[in-house]
């Protein structure tokens, strides 16, 4: 990035804050702030957990416990200790709560129509298209990498995921059983090691990579949530592990896959990954890729 692309950034968010009255502290003409508007919008008409509410907006629990007390001050939302675990409690809209988030929602809908109002049909379609974009990239900048252990709840979401689709997807179907996917031991330090992307809290997508010593590493257990697709997700796996690999004094990358994954063999051309022979036995590949890479100096 550059100083240009920093001030266009803070230009774009001064506008964006302006034009969509969040300076305000009567947000919509309301008696509240938008943290608090906001706050009713995510919890909707089936209530929230409130540890999932801090982490879908990315606040801190002070300031969702204060928001939280004034809604619930208001006779908007009732705050209850859940029944099995009184540590975990849950947010729900009370029939004021709901008549207040309707209201919202109708003068968020007039808000957007006043925003488009001025433009031409071909300005609206070319802002609303630009709008899509930027929340796609705005998405994407949310999720988080980490490197966690193979038998953690999130990790064993996305690997059983993993599991059921390409069952779905492989033209002979998938049997772990028959497949050379590696133990989980394998994707532990210092045999290997596992990364898990979230976007607000919630896995959505994870990536093995193996380090078996004075041999390439190896990219295992790729695998993204549908809903999760189009943020780049994929390659900034790959761009990680490819890192991983190098610290860990690793010169090559290997990865092999079916030939229904076409979204994937593109990608691997696109990032750098170079078909090759078979280098191992693998039931269910049909292409074989390799990469070198450079890196920083061992750990």
């Amino acid at each position: 990035m550059n100083a240009t692309q920093i001030d266009q950034v803070r230009r774009f968010n001064r506008a964006v804050t302006e034009r969509v009255g969040v300076l305000h502290d009567h947000y919509l003409g309301r008696d509240r702030p938008i943290g608090e508007a906001r706050l009713l919008w995510e919890i909707g008409e089936q209530g929230r957990d409130v540890r999932r509410l801090r982490e879908r907006l990315g606040l801190d629990s002070g300031y969702v416990s204060r928001l939280l007390r004034s809604l619930e001050a208001d006779g908007l939302v009732t705050v209850d200790p859940h029944p099995q675990d009184r540590r975990v409690r849950t947010v729900r809209l009370t029939d004021a709560g709901r008549t207040e988030r309707a209201t919202l929602d109708r003068r968020s809908d007039e808000l957007a129509g006043r925003l488009l109002a001025p433009l031409n049909a071909a300005q609206r379609a070319r802002l609303v298209a630009a709008m899509a974009e930027v929340d796609r990239l705005l998405t994407a900048t949310t999720v988080t990498l980490d490197t966690v252990d193979p038998d953690h709840p999130d990790a064993q979401h996305c690997l059983r995921s993993y599991v059921t689709e390409v069952q779905d997807r492989f033209e002979t179907g998938f049997d772990p059983a028959r497949s050379l996917l590696p133990d989980l031991g394998e994707l532990r330090p210092p045999h290997g090691l596992l990364l898990v992307a979230r976007l607000h809290g919630e896995p959505v997508g994870c990536a093995g990579l193996k380090l078996p010593p004075g041999a390439p590493a190896e990219v295992k257990r790729m695998w993204v949530a549908p809903h999760a697709r189009g943020l780049g997700l994929g390659r900034r796996f790959l761009a990680e592990l490819e890192a991983l690999a190098a610290r860990h004094g690793h010169h090559v990358l290997r990865l092999d896959t079916n030939e229904a994954l076409t979204a994937a063999i593109g990608l691997y051309h696109s990032c750098g990954f170079q078909e090759v022979e078979p280098f191992n036995d693998e039931p269910y590949a049909h292409h074989w890729f390799e990469k070198r890479i450079t890196g920083p100096a061992p750990e």
